[in-house]
């Protein structure tokens, strides 16, 4: 198939372009490499056709999608984090929804197929109740969180209106080899590098909110799954666990047998306290579940981070 990733040249969308070339399709990559997004050109797999764009260059966008003709977009070009937000909450939403809507109109101009979408758990909020799954209110409490279910919204809606069938895959906290340490998401990259400089970590609140931790290769198999499973339909992608701060970190002390300072900070704007997922409706619609381990997931993303 040809495969178009937007975002393809960050974080979780490398090792999903890493996965489908893998897998035989042909794959083209859209990325602004924004220094805040992710995006590195030792990123690039190779094999694919590179587009150094951005999803709100209209411009742009209808050229690409001129030359690729996708049969399925994978789309994970994003703000995605939550502090910058409720910094620039415009800046937010002229990338997650001016920028999906670019997308979604050049989909149905050249009769893309399918869109497979990064959804998110901060689409929830604070949990109306725990695990988290597909039917769980949402209530958003971060501009981050709100355009990203307005961004489900307009899916539902231009399936209806237009005939692109979607998936939507809303991940727990995504973690794993290539994640920036630098930004203000990620805290186990962010983790990883100062434990590995001797540096002091930084924990907010009282470091017992509790997130559910699913490993990149994991979220790039259901990316994967999705290309021909899942039709227009919402799916957890997580792990069922839910992890503390304080455990990540000790997590790391006993990996690395060092333990950095810890300073504290109050709870930031938007941040939860507590989010698990369940993930039953992936694993019978989509024959998915998460199959790396956090332990095994921590010392994988360690060993990347030791390396580079």
């Amino acid at each position: 198939m040809r495969i178009l990733v937007t975002g393809g040249a960050g974080f979780i969308g490398s090792h999903i372009v890493d996965h489908y070339i893998a897998a035989g399709h042909e794959v083209a990559i859209i990325d602004n490499m924004w220094n805040e997004g992710g995006g590195k050109k030792d990123n690039i797999h190779p094999k694919a056709t590179f587009y150094n764009a951005d999803i709100r260059d209209e411009e742009a966008l209808t050229r690409i999608f001129s030359e690729v003709q996708p049969e399925i977009v994978c789309h994970h070009a994003a703000q995605h984090s939550v502090a910058v937000s409720t910094r620039d909450p415009r800046l937010d939403a002229q990338v997650n929804v001016m920028g999906l809507l670019n997308v979604l109109e050049n989909c149905t101009r050249v009769q893309t197929r399918k869109i497979i979408f990064a959804s998110s758990g901060a689409t929830y909020g604070t949990p109306a109740r725990l695990p988290l799954d597909e039917d769980v209110l949402q209530r958003p409490e971060s501009p981050y969180g709100i355009t990203k279910m307005v961004s489900e919204h307009y899916l539902r809606y231009w399936q209806q209106a237009h005939g692109l069938t979607y998936t939507i895959l809303r991940y727990g906290n995504v973690y794993g080899p290539r994640q920036d340490p630098n930004g203000e998401a990620g805290v186990i990259a962010i983790f990883a590098k100062r434990f590995l400089a001797h540096e002091a970590v930084r924990i907010d609140w009282d470091g017992e909110q509790r997130k559910d931790y699913v490993f990149v290769e994991d979220v790039a198999r259901a990316n994967i799954q999705a290309l021909n499973r899942g039709d227009n339909d919402v799916f957890c992608i997580g792990t069922g666990n839910a992890v503390s701060v304080n455990q990540i970190y000790r997590t790391l002390a006993d990996l690395t047998g060092y333990e950095p300072e810890i300073v504290r900070a109050p709870k930031r704007p938007g941040d939860l306290y507590m989010a698990e997922f369940s993930c039953g409706k992936a694993e019978r619609l989509l024959g998915w579940k998460p199959e790396v381990s956090f332990a095994e997931g921590v010392k994988k993303t360690l060993a990347y981070f030791q390396q580079h």
